[in-house]
């Protein structure tokens, strides 16, 4: 079952993208802006609506952790923006000023890719804010974009029904017309899939265009130079162009928007359409998944985002919603590792966990080093997304477990704060922390890995009395426990 359980109907004009973090949702618009929603009840951010942009902005994406948002425009540029207050980071300028269509953060969030108009495409250091190389693709405009989970490669789609797959140095290593009337989106499922000769591994991707048509597809790197693309099948059903397209977390499901007002669910194992949904009176442009939650938004050009509800228990069985361990994090058996590895997308990697006898206790001790060193998983990409996970376990122990609200936590440390200043960065850290992050000559922001403008740290005074307040009140409560 799929309701729609909220519109949203803040932008005067076309919607043209949506993108999901683990606790917002972005809109952009023809309107000029990006707009900020919290998942709690989808009441907009106090700093949103976000403007700088000159003209439309047709997308917007959040790195993987989810603390900066891109934008891009028509008026040349990509922005970077601190999610946690709405400051603006960085204003990206591409070559020659041609109008950028898309934009993707790489899964480690080193790197960020826009594509123009002009052909151009451009991979930007994220912690440098430079051009790290450029290229661009012989004939129409860049339209659509999407990174490997790994982060080895990325695909771009153009207006001439190019694909072409490009490593993370910006070779091109293949390209193929994929469809007669031009791509209009493409996406990466997080899982893996087996086939080919001697149980090759494949990311699976989806592209769709002009042609009403998407096209499921195969990708492996053949070798250190090249790679290979096979067409998987053509998922039917839409009788007009289909503009989006995007998997579910568990890459069990597809969801596309076309011209035809229809937004269309897919089984990705057998082609079969699971649900149409038609509440949108003009073209949907745009859909994306909850990474962490059962919801789906749709963006269409009648200026709203539809929010739908999956019911969890019918659609994501073993992504996480109903499979994951409720007991203590700690006491996880090596099973309940091995489910929880699996609701994260990272089955590939059950073998070496349970090779290496990982439990609840283990799994929350992993560090970088020790996924490099001692589970030899010799991806940067996957180690990131293996580490930023356990991360968010980690903090579901130090704040769920220990009743500490999040905000009271040093980034750093994941302890509660006892002399919180605030950073040029935005955010607040423990200042002793925070000193010693300096100290070792770090110029970065611990939470978004841009450079810090000024190394200036400021007392926050209103969080610490937040904090006192509410270490009263735990005294309090204790005593009379």
């Amino acid at each position: 079952m799929v309701k729609l359980i909220h519109t949203l109907a803040d932008h005067s004009d076309d919607v043209n993208y949506c993108d999901f973090s683990s606790s917002c949702l972005a809109t952009c618009s023809l309107d000029k802006t990006i707009r900020l929603y919290s998942l709690n009840n989808f009441t907009e951010l106090p700093y949103s609506p976000l403007k700088g942009h000159t003209y439309a902005v047709h997308c917007c994406c959040f790195s993987p952790s989810g603390h900066i948002l891109a934008s891009c425009s028509t008026d040349g540029t990509t922005m970077l923006w601190n999610t946690h207050n709405g400051q603006r980071l960085a204003v990206l300028k591409q070559p020659r000023g041609s109008p950028v269509r898309v934009c993707r953060f790489s899964p480690d969030s080193a790197y960020l890719v826009s594509g123009a108009a002009d052909g151009s495409i451009v991979l930007w250091n994220v912690q440098s804010l430079k051009l790290y190389r450029s290229g661009s693709v012989k004939d129409g405009s860049l339209v659509a974009c999407a990174f490997s989970p790994n982060g080895n490669l990325f695909v771009t789609g153009s207006s001439c029904g190019d694909l072409t797959i490009w490593d993370d140095k910006m070779r091109c290593l293949y390209n193929e017309k994929g469809h007669d009337l031009g791509v209009t989106c493409c996406d990466f499922s997080s899982q893996a899939v087996s086939g080919g000769e001697q149980g090759s591994r494949y990311f699976r991707m989806a592209s769709c265009g002009q042609d009403n048509q998407i096209k499921l597809w195969l990708i492996s790197l053949a070798d250190l130079l090249g790679c290979e693309l096979k067409y998987e099948c053509t998922l039917n059903g839409h009788s007009a162009p289909v503009l989006a397209c995007a998997f579910s977390y568990d890459g069990q499901m597809l969801v596309s928007g076309s011209v035809d007002k229809s937004i269309m669910i897919h089984d990705t194992k057998t082609g079969s359409i699971l649900h149409t949904l038609t509440q949108h009176t003009r073209y949907v442009t745009t859909c994306a998944f909850a990474p962490d939650i059962p919801l789906l938004a749709t963006g269409s050009m009648d200026k709203t985002v539809n929010i739908w509800q999956f019911d969890p228990k019918q659609h994501f069985a073993g992504s996480g919603l109903e499979d994951e361990p409720k007991m203590s994090i700690e006491n996880w058996s090596e099973e309940e590792v091995s489910v929880w590895l699996c609701a994260q997308g990272l089955k590939d990697l059950v073998g070496i966990f349970k090779m290496n006898n990982i439990d609840g206790k283990e799994l929350l001790s992993l560090t970088k080093h020790s996924l490099s060193n001692d589970l030899k998983i010799e991806s940067l990409g996957l180690r990131s997304k293996v580490f930023r996970k356990i991360e968010e376990l980690r903090s579901k122990v130090d704040s769920v477990s220990l009743g500490i609200p999040d905000e009271f936590l040093c980034p750093i440390t994941r302890e509660l704060m006892e002399e919180p200043v605030i950073a040029a960065d935005g955010y607040s850290y423990e200042k002793e922390a925070m000193e010693n992050w300096i100290s070792k000559k770090r110029r970065s922001s611990p939470m978004t890995n841009l450079p810090l403008q000024s190394l200036i740290l400021t007392p926050n005074r209103t969080l610490k009395m937040a904090i006192n307040r509410w270490l009263e009140t735990q005294q309090k409560y204790n005593e009379t426990t």
